[in-house]
């Protein structure tokens, strides 16, 4: 695993990717950054607030400028939002820039996870798991293509997957 490369966790809301990533980075010694933390400390207000105000495209807009500028820094393990990868220069970058890990989970598993997260401007919806089916059908072919790995974050401990991450880290090549 090159130390000078980022590791980019990429997965649908709920799959682990800020609890995970922490653990992680913590275990690599490098440092954790969340690109929707990064997006609240920029402008101020919550996720559901830029929602509001902007729509999910001025959202993504932003995203898309974060997770840029934060590649741009020294290594580091990054946690997207789930729809970062809607974006095909996003994309792009974290595959060239970062080894990516697709933190896959199933659809149950993240309405375990998020159903009572008033924060997710995406889930407040009279259906969330309906919502969430409709944006796995979207937005899994797209974790796929982006990812250099797969990991399954349904079962296990934190530390468990955190050690299935680092041992796929070091199978694949740089």
């Amino acid at each position: 695993m090159d130390p000078s490369r980022h590791i980019v966790l990429i997965g649908p809301m709920g799959a682990g990717k800020s609890t995970i990533g922490k653990r992680l980075a913590r275990d690599l010694g490098r440092p954790f950054i969340d690109s929707d933390q990064v997006i609240r400390e920029r402008t101020g207000v919550e996720i559901a607030r830029i929602f509001d105000v902007e729509g999910e495209a001025g959202f993504r807009q932003r995203e898309k400028d974060a997770i840029a500028d934060l590649l741009n820094e020294p290594a580091c393990v990054l946690a997207t939002g789930g729809g970062a990868v809607l974006d095909a220069d996003t994309r792009a970058r974290l595959r060239d820039q970062g080894m990516v890990v697709y933190l896959d989970t199933s659809v149950a598993e993240q309405l375990r996870r998020t159903g009572k997260d008033k924060r997710r401007p995406l889930l407040q919806t009279e259906n969330p798991q309906e919502r969430l089916e409709a944006l796995m059908a979207e937005r899994q072919p797209l974790y796929e293509a982006t990812a250099h790995i797969t990991v399954s974050t349904d079962r296990g401990s934190i530390g468990q997957m955190v050690q299935r991450i680092m041992a796929a880290l070091e199978e694949h090549p740089a």
